[in-house]
């Protein structure tokens, strides 16, 4: 039976809205020059979507960003969970691929950001790959770790009825590791969401790390205020979407 909802689970997240609204416009007020006001702010977002930045429309430099996110977490999600099932059902794998995978995966993705250039340039490929560095560990650590998590009773009766490695694998190993799964996808795309905007100010001409690092070329507080709010609303948004996936395909959680 599900629990009800009462006016707290509505009534707080808009009040804690209220209250950032209140402490930006007292901090607009007292400091003009480094917080530009809601107002300000707002003007900024219309005269970017009437006078598009580079000739490119406001959407469009969504829409480049969210792509090459897209593109790179999806890949970075298929590699890391045939890596991480590897590594969560046989030892040796784990053993001769885990060493060299613990070694690279504390090195933060924006340190790959001098090396890729060099190597690749800086098209579209070079920031995609930044991106997919950045979140196949976290794949492949949710997924070893979702593995590893596999209740042992449900193993056991797999071994007593006699199942095959497939059937192991495919009807009890993977549905009990779904959620650590999704939960690291749903880590990949926030992580991923944030690389973006560091590779695009590196050689972009499009997505909003590009508006970003043109706001600050030109000292326009407001569009980076701009970017701001809606690298926080596209985050959030995406999140929501994973979660409702999850749920649909993990509906036992």
């Amino acid at each position: 039976m599900r629990e009800k909802r009462g006016w707290k689970y509505y009534g707080l997240p808009v009040i804690s809205l209220l209250l950032l609204l209140a402490g930006w416009v007292y901090i607009s007020a007292v400091k003009p020059e480094l917080f530009p006001s809601p107002q300000k702010t707002w003007e900024r977002l219309i005269r970017l979507i009437e006078t598009p930045l580079a000739r490119v429309p406001l959407y469009l430099h969504i829409f480049n960003s969210l792509k090459r996110v897209a593109i790179a977490v999806a890949a970075a999600s298929l590699l890391g969970i045939l890596l991480g099932i590897f590594m969560g059902i046989s030892r040796k794998f784990q053993a001769t691929f885990g060493t060299l995978f613990e070694m690279i995966r504390p090195i933060p993705p924006i340190a790959w950001i001098p090396l890729i250039t060099i190597w690749f340039g800086i098209g579209e490929f070079p920031k995609m790959l930044i991106i997919f560095i950045g979140t196949l560990a976290i794949v492949i650590t949710n997924t070893y770790t979702g593995v590893k998590m596999v209740d042992p009773l449900a193993l056991q009766v797999g071994q007593v009825f006699h199942a095959g490695k497939l059937q192991m694998l495919f009807e009890i190993i993977l549905p009990g590791a779904l959620p650590a799964i999704f939960g690291g996808i749903r880590m990949a795309i926030g992580v991923g969401w944030a690389i973006v905007l560091a590779a695009e100010m590196v050689g972009a001409t499009s997505g909003v790390g590009f508006l970003i690092f043109r706001g600050n070329e030109l000292r326009d507080l407001p569009l980076i205020f701009v970017c701001m709010f809606i690298i926080g609303i596209i985050g959030a948004l995406l999140s929501m979407l994973t979660s409702v996936l999850e749920k649909r395909l993990c509906p036992w959680q």
